[in-house]
């Protein structure tokens, strides 16, 4: 058995393409080599900056592929078919025979057992592969018509220690790699993967991103213990830098406690996004003037760590700058300056977009019973940190400066929060807002978004959502069911329209209500999925009344989901298939629908109008306020109909001589299964 062994040398490829090509391009050779019946025993990918690292070890140096027989096309085809079929298959016209199917009479071939050289089969799949690969953001350089993500160097293709030959644009594979920064130690030969990697370890390269995470893992924790600091270790950072580094080194550095006095959000972001070092925080969570940088090589002279203290203390200095400048801006007065920024071109700026967030201010106000005033204020300033310094320099703070600010301002806790939370939930597992102004800004936020875009038809297709329309609905619906808000998401809708009219914003689509309710509705299935929620009783919740009170809807798919495989919901079930079943085998060959109401004159029997009274209790309870104070009552209710309505079944001949008897008792159990309707539409749960 031999090994296989690739290396792409190229200039640095930034760490989310590396990821990509890592995994796309280990699965492409796996597929080929399958498709070609090439065992393999294992396969490895790995990369650092500069490398693309593919290793397939337990490869056979030859395959026997056995003769088999190939179906070709029918004797009537034109003769190309035929030659094609010949050519493809690398077959002689000695070796095609007709044979008679069942679909016809066909041209057919046995091919010959055939000893495959793998390396030969190599020389060809390894730059098929390397072309079918797209790149998401790839370049030319030079005169070379390659496109690849950066100018790719060179090519090292072994397989059992011998080159394996073939051209690649302007590259020749070889068996040359380069490590080091001095001439005299730059090109090495290599032999086999083995001596690959000691070449690499004797340069301090680490080769395997596994491996460097823990590296940087460990030494992180052990400069953290040693001075009982915090890292949070974001793990989408840590991820990123792995990526950025081949030869791992963990440096302590810090900045002036000056600092520490402007909101930690900005130092968080600075540190983070913007130069991908990590903040770390004391015993008490509290942010500390230290982080740590993971470089790229040991710091010997120590010249990278002051490098990057310089570099930090120069972004800081210029946030301290803003931070002092805006902080003393008037919020209210800022809030004019909306007026210059674009919302969208069809939408307004977004100073009338705070003015439509302060109408829809007063109905929120109603429905949740809170402050109108408060929302008000929230809503009026809640995007003027958008024409901040600070938010021009760090566009991903916008709200939360809005929210320091506002503190800074003397604005109310609640009201300042708001301004913040407002944006939230940014994501499917992002937090959403709490505190009751928050929820309420948040709301109208997410409203006038959806009404605006629908309005206009800027609806998301199936596969472009260019506004974040889905997002932003997602996170209307987890506001409502996660702080069990009961709405009228209806007349928000249609309100937030008329605050667009008013403005003279045209709304050409005549359906903008009806089509984001059921864009609502859709994006509430998806949550509901996502909590595991049967898909046939979310159908059957789906189709009850009330369906634009997503919080009942919610209730009512936890309980029956919760119950579903218990006796309550047995004894519903089996009650309402029963007399579901008899109503559509009775009334198939009638051409009549049953749509009448049972008559009491015509009961004949106890049974009959004690099966009538009992239905006529839980038709009593469905309107009664009480409906909605408990659904777990709701179900002993509908249950407890269950000994009446198997006397009934157990009694009663439905199918009576007497039509009008007949068609009466037919009514009584549709009257049965409308009632339990009243909660959900029993008939689209599967049997349990």
């Amino acid at each position: 058995m031999a090994e296989l062994f690739i290396e792409l040398l190229s200039e640095e490829i930034p760490a989310n393409l590396q990821i990509d090509i890592r995994q796309k391009i280990k699965q492409m050779l796996e597929e080929k080599l399958k498709k070609k019946e090439i065992g393999f025993n294992l396969s490895q990918s790995f990369s650092t900056p500069q490398r693309l690292v593919f290793f397939i070890n337990g490869i056979p140096e030859k395959i026997e592929q056995k003769g088999k027989i190939i179906k070709g096309p029918k004797i009537e085809a034109p003769e190309q078919a035929l030659e094609g079929f010949i050519k493809s298959n690398k077959l002689n016209k000695n070796d095609i025979y007709k044979e008679k199917i069942e679909k016809g009479e066909f041209y057919f071939a046995k091919t010959k057992t055939e000893v495959i050289n793998v390396l030969e089969e190599l020389k060809l799949l390894i730059p098929d592969v390397l072309q079918a690969y797209s790149w998401k953001k790839s370049m030319k350089w030079s005169t070379y018509d390659l496109n690849w993500g950066r100018p790719l160097k060179s090519i090292i293709a072994l397989f059992n220690s011998k080159i394996i030959n073939f051209n690649f644009f302007h590259l020749q594979s070889n068996n040359l790699t380069s490590i080091g920064d001095s001439d005299d130690e730059k090109v090495k030969r290599i032999g086999n993967f083995k001596l690959y990697l000691s070449i690499l370890k004797s340069a301090n390269i680490v080769l395997d991103q596994e491996v460097r995470k823990k590296m940087v893992i460990k030494k992180m924790n052990s400069i953290c213990n040693s001075r009982k600091l915090k890292n949070d270790f974001n793990k989408k950072l840590l991820e990123e830098v792995i990526n950025l580094v081949e030869k791992p080194n963990v440096i302590l550095c810090k900045f002036s406690e000056v600092y520490l006095k402007i909101p930690e959000e900005i130092l968080i972001v600075t540190m983070q996004q913007h130069q991908k070092y990590f903040p770390l925080f004391d015993s008490n969570n509290k942010l500390t003037n230290m982080f740590l940088l993971v470089a790229n090589m040991p710091d010997v002279s120590g010249y990278i760590k002051i490098g990057n203290q310089r570099v930090i203390e120069a972004r800081l200095s210029d946030a301290k700058f803003f931070w002092e400048k805006n902080k003393n801006q008037n919020l209210v007065k800022q809030v004019s300056r909306l007026k210059d920024l674009s919302f969208f071109n069809k939408l307004g700026t977004f100073y009338s977009k705070t003015q439509r967030l302060r109408k829809l201010a007063n109905i929120v106000s109603e429905q949740l019973n809170l402050s109108k005033e408060k929302i008000e204020i929230a809503a009026s300033i809640c995007k003027a940190d958008l024409v901040s310094d600070l938010v021009g320099e760090y566009p991903e703070l916008q709200g939360v400066m809005g929210m320091h600010l506002a503190k800074a301002q003397g604005f109310e806790e609640d009201v300042s929060l708001a301004i913040s939370e407002h944006y939230l939930p940014i994501g499917i597992s992002s937090r959403v807002p709490k505190k009751p102004i928050s929820i309420a800004v948040s709301l109208i936020d997410k409203i006038d978004m959806l009404v605006g875009f629908f309005g206009i038809n800027e609806k998301p297709t199936s596969s472009k959502d260019p506004f974040a329309l889905r997002r932003n609905a997602i996170g209307l619906l987890r506001i409502i069911i996660e702080n069990k808000l009961s709405l009228h998401l209806k007349d928000l809708i249609e309100y937030s329209l008329v605050s667009y009219e008013e403005q003279n914003i045209k709304i050409v689509n005549e359906n903008t209500t009806k089509e984001i309710l059921l864009f609502l509705r859709e994006r509430f299935k998806n949550l509901l999925k996502d909590q595991k929620i049967r898909n046939d009783i979310i159908e059957a919740v789906d189709g009850s009344p009330n369906v634009q009170d997503f919080l009942i809807l919610y209730k009512k798919c936890l309980i029956i989901n919760k119950n579903i495989s218990k006796e309550i919901c047995k004894n519903i079930i089996g009650t309402y298939k029963r007399a579901s079943n008899i109503i559509q085998h009775e009334s198939k060959d009638n051409k009549e629908k049953i749509l009448g109401q049972p008559e009491a004159f015509l009961f004949k029997s106890e049974e009959e109008k004690n099966l009538y009274d009992k239905i006529n209790e839980i038709r009593q309870y469905f309107t009664s306020a009480k409906k909605h104070e408990s659904y777990n009552e709701t179900l002993k209710v509908l249950s407890a109909a269950k000994p009446v309505t198997d006397i009934f079944f157990e009694n009663v001949i439905v199918n009576d001589k007497n039509v009008d008897i007949k068609k009466n008792r037919l009514e009584l159990l549709q009257m049965v299964c409308k009632t339990y309707n009243n909660f959900v539409d029993f008939s689209k749960v599967e049997g349990v």
